[in-house]
């Protein structure tokens, strides 16, 4: 099913091994697309179409770096006090359209259900009363236009009739994130439409977002879709790459892509997730999990569910999800498999 690394490939790398400059750099990433902008609005240090290619491209993956930081301070897990962890989560999310309580809770639930109907992140992937034609369509909305889809499936769990999210205090706090996000764009378009700065605006911002949206939803689809089991390791794809590029991608998205351990122990540090795939695949020789060397081929093994059957969970091939042990949770989990009430679904996804 996979190309995996065996047991020995992986070592475990200590907490106390993390340098901090690698946190710095990760971090100046952070900056790194307003330089971009910057060029495109601007023309500098040409208006060449190849420098704006250049620079559109640079301003895309770093808007996509974004969103893995935007992830890591929703796990409050920047090594930094915990108002900066909100406040950070605040900005991006009001930038990239999506509050960032809405995309907290809305990712607790995903690690707590991975693949599972009540998994409200990878609605309608997980959802069974989504029928197959109306995945087999949003399934290219969401790749093509994530920058809109994304904020759409994460505010559902907000605006739904079913909506988990009882807790006054929560709601209120959503809501204002959503008012600030309306004002703030609201002031931005208005400053366009009264200067006529369409076309800049669309170079420097549209054009990278909608391809930083893309890119996303790609990473989304490669790591889940078509994955049948509920258990954290077997139901996501992990890619431990010792391609330097892939190394180098990996290490700007905060190790993102080993996302199998992520989903398993969601409270750990990034730095900590190669050594804890390292630790299954040692003591667990005999199981398959769906680990790849690279990210090509981790795509590879999702490009049949993308075209033939866009599902996880029970649209994917599992016949039934196992108990847990609680129906909600507010909080993310040191082992999620602590919800587990019955034995995890192992059943390999089985594209048609």
């Amino acid at each position: 099913m996979s190309e995996t690394h065996p047991p020995t490939s992986v070592s475990s790398v200590p907490e106390s091994a993390v340098r901090p400059a690698g946190l710095l750099i990760r971090q100046f990433a952070v900056l790194l697309p307003f330089l971009g902008v910057f060029g495109l609005a601007f023309g500098w240090p040409s208006s060449h179409w190849a420098v704006r290619i250049a620079w559109v491209l640079w301003t895309s993956y770093f808007l996509f770096c974004w969103t893995s930081v935007f992830h890591e301070v929703a796990h409050q897990t920047l090594p930094r006090p915990k108002w900066f962890n909100i406040l950070m989560g605040r900005i991006i999310g009001t930038v990239l359209l999506t509050p960032y309580n809405v995309y907290r809770e809305s990712h607790i639930r995903h690690h707590a259900y991975l693949n599972r109907p009540n998994d409200w992140e990878l609605w309608p992937y997980s959802d069974p009363h989504c029928s197959l034609g109306f995945r087999r369509m949003f399934v290219w909305l969401d790749l093509v236009f994530g920058a809109l889809t994304s904020p759409y499936i994460y505010g559902r769990i907000f605006f739904h009739q079913e909506s988990p999210i009882q807790k006054p205090e929560i709601r209120r706090a959503i809501l204002w994130e959503y008012v600030a996000i309306g004002v703030f764009w609201g002031t931005i378009l208005t400053w366009v439409g009264w200067n006529g700065y369409w076309f800049e605006f669309l170079l420097a911002w549209v054009i990278p977002h909608w391809i930083a949206g893309l890119i996303q939803s790609g990473r989304k689809m490669t790591e889940h879709l078509g994955m049948s089991s509920f258990d954290p390791l077997r139901g996501t794809r992990t890619v431990l790459s010792r391609n330097p590029i892939t190394r180098l991608a990996s290490f700007l998205n905060f190790d993102i892509f080993v996302h199998g351990p992520h989903h398993r122990y969601p409270r750990i540090s990034h730095e900590q997730l190669r050594g804890k795939m390292g630790e299954h695949l040692q003591n667990e020789p005999d199981i398959e999990f769906p680990v790849y060397q690279s990210y090509l081929a981790a795509t590879r093994a999702m490009l049949p569910c993308l075209f033939l059957k866009p599902g996880v969970g029970l649209n994917a091939g599992a016949t039934a999800a196992n108990r847990v042990t609680q129906e909600d949770v507010s909080e993310f989990l040191e082992d999620v498999t602590v919800l587990v009430g019955g034995q995890p679904n192992h059943e390999a996804p089985k594209p048609e």
